[in-house]
């Protein structure tokens, strides 16, 4: 049976002094251990997607602190640790500084969002000046 840890994760994400994430497609789904180093609202990146909101479905959980959605009708989420979520499309993701959670998105809709989030995130990197190794400028 397939499974997941950030030792044997296929993909690790890293922004230096923001998050990382520990991603691998098991079956169906794409399984990511996320953790965020700082409160951060996330619209920016889902710009382009419709209504500039994800529209993945995700099930998780909160392993420490916190993490946050705004859904479309703005109202916001938060889920604490210890907490398992179901997340419907049509949301915006709000980190929380401290927080670790496990997400499972069925992965066509995990590559949909990915898409559209990469060259926001490799824009604000660069506004940032965050290095990020393998990516290229968004065209």
């Amino acid at each position: 049976m397939p499974k997941l840890s950030k030792a044997s994760a296929s993909s690790r994400q890293e922004f230096p002094g923001f998050t990382e994430s520990y991603e691998q497609e098991l079956g169906d789904w794409t399984v990511s251990i996320e953790r965020d180093f700082v409160d951060m609202d996330l619209a920016p990146f889902f710009k382009g997607a419709p209504d500039d909101e994800c529209q993945a479905h995700h099930l998780g959980y909160v392993v420490t602190g916190t993490f946050s959605i705004r859904r479309h009708d703005g109202v916001t989420e938060t889920f604490e640790a210890g907490d398992a979520f179901v997340i419907e499309p049509g949301h915006v993701p709000v980190m929380s500084a401290g927080g670790e959670f496990v997400a499972f998105t069925p992965t066509a809709e995990a590559k949909e969002q990915t898409a559209v989030m990469m060259p926001n995130i490799v824009r604000f990197a660069q506004e940032q000046g965050i290095e990020l190794p393998g990516l290229t400028t968004p065209a």
